[in-house]
Parts: C-alpha cells; structure tokens; sequence
C-alpha cells in the first residue's frame, strides 16, 4: 500500500493512518469540501457493505473516515493495522465502479424569525438582503450532512447558498434554544438540545435531532441530505405537540 498525500485528487486512494491499536483513518483531503464529503459518505457506503470482520464503528468527518475495530480479527503473523488496511483498500477498489450509494432526504419544518431566529434581521441586513430573501435562499438550499459533531445529533452541513455565507458571533450566547437553526460561516446546522453556541440563529425546528430513547437516537445521519422548509406558529405548535406525545 502506498499513502498519498491527501486532496492530490478526486480519484486518488485515500491515505490510510494507523491512530493508535484500534482505529484507522483514512484521509480523503485536508478542507471542507462538497466533493470530499461525497467521497467519504460513498467509502462509509462501500465497507458497510463488504462488512469487514472487527469493525466496531466507523465515523465521518469533513474528509476523514475513522474506522473503530478489533485487531484480534487481524491477526495474521503481521500488524493488525496492516492487515485490516489492505482489506479496507480491498474493498474499496472492488466497490470503486459503482455509482454512489442512495442518500435518505429528510424535511424540517422551520419557524423562521422572530423570538426564535433573533439574529435573522441582522444577518439579512449584513448581508444586503431582505429577511424574506434570506428565508426563501435558506429553505431552497439542498444540503448534505458533513458529519455529526460538537454534540450528539448536531449536524454540520454543505450546501449553504454563499450568498448567506456570515461569520460566527464575536462573543458565543450561553445558551441556544433546542432546535434552533443556525448559520456560522459556510455552513448551516441544528441545535439539537439547549447549548452554549456562536452561530447566528435564523429559526427553530420542532423536531428532535436527538432522542437517546429513540432508535438510532439522531434523526440525521452522515450521508442524508436535508430540506428545510418554512412553516407558520401554527405549525410548529402542531408538530411541537406531536413531537412531545410520540416522546411520552
């Protein structure tokens, strides 16, 4: 096996690093890129499929993937490490040729404005939009989730219009809202419980991204594709409702 530095190119193998006894990661670039997520979300695809022996876990990032498994099942006279790399490459050069994996699409209803999207007048009038123009770009966005992070269920995703492109605030609020929706940078995401955070809030979803109670407890997954779409106080009381009976 021979490691390539990583983002030498969209059809370049990935470069395998041992971390430690028990993970390998493999490197598909070194920035945040639509591309590479891809990559990453069709390798996850790929080796769920040919489901290795001792795989414990494997975890998505921007342009990583981090395999968990057991060395015992490796053990082959060599390192454990090496030969679970050269079965991982294997894989991953026999589903190669095959067209990338069916994403799920998951709608969220957002209430946008208001006392659960406070900065949305000023991110519009930052950005030289009406809020109504921010709203409209923001639920006709088609976006993918990059990884899940900072706290269980929190998605980040690609995707955001650059037009809607802003900058964290200066100074984090201490506390967010569970559901709020948000804008920090490139990206947008989802607050899935009350959390310290610097992101510009733009409104607020009903639904749970994280549930330990639930079966997987996130809703979104690394991989999924995500539609926002606007809904009234109406709505969100209606949701919010059922959301806290099918919880109880």
């Amino acid at each position: 096996m021979r490691p390539i530095a990583p983002g030498s190119g969209p059809d370049q193998p990935p470069l395998f690093e041992p971390l430690g006894e028990t993970v390998l990661l493999l490197r598909f670039g070194d920035r945040v890129d639509a591309a590479l997520s891809a990559r990453v979300h069709d390798a996850l695809a790929c080796l769920r499929a040919a489901r290795l022996p001792g795989v414990i876990d494997a975890v998505a990032g921007y342009a990583s993937l981090a395999l968990h498994y057991d060395p015992a099942a490796w053990i082959s006279g060599g390192a454990p490490w090496r030969a679970f790399a050269d079965a991982v490459q294997a894989a991953l050069a026999a589903g190669g040729a095959r067209p990338a994996h069916a994403r799920r699409t998951i709608d969220i209803p957002v209430r946008y404005g208001g006392e659960d999207g406070r900065d949305l007048d000023a991110v519009a009038a930052e950005l030289g939009l009406a809020p109504d123009e921010l709203v409209s770009l923001h639920a006709a966005g088609d976006y993918s989730v990059a990884m899940l992070g900072f706290a269980p269920g929190f998605p980040y995703l690609l995707g955001l219009d650059p037009r809607l492109h802003a900058p964290r605030l200066a100074s984090p609020r201490t506390r967010v809202p569970r559901g709020s929706v948000a804008i920090g940078g490139a990206q947008t995401g989802i607050y899935p419980a009350e959390l310290p955070g610097g992101w510009r809030l733009i409104g607020r979803t009903p639904l749970a991204l994280f549930d330990p109670a639930r079966e997987p407890p996130n809703l979104l997954a690394a991989g999924d594709r995500v539609r926002f779409r606007a809904i009234d106080a109406d709505g969100f009381a209606a949701l919010q409702a059922r959301t806290t009976l099918d919880a109880a």
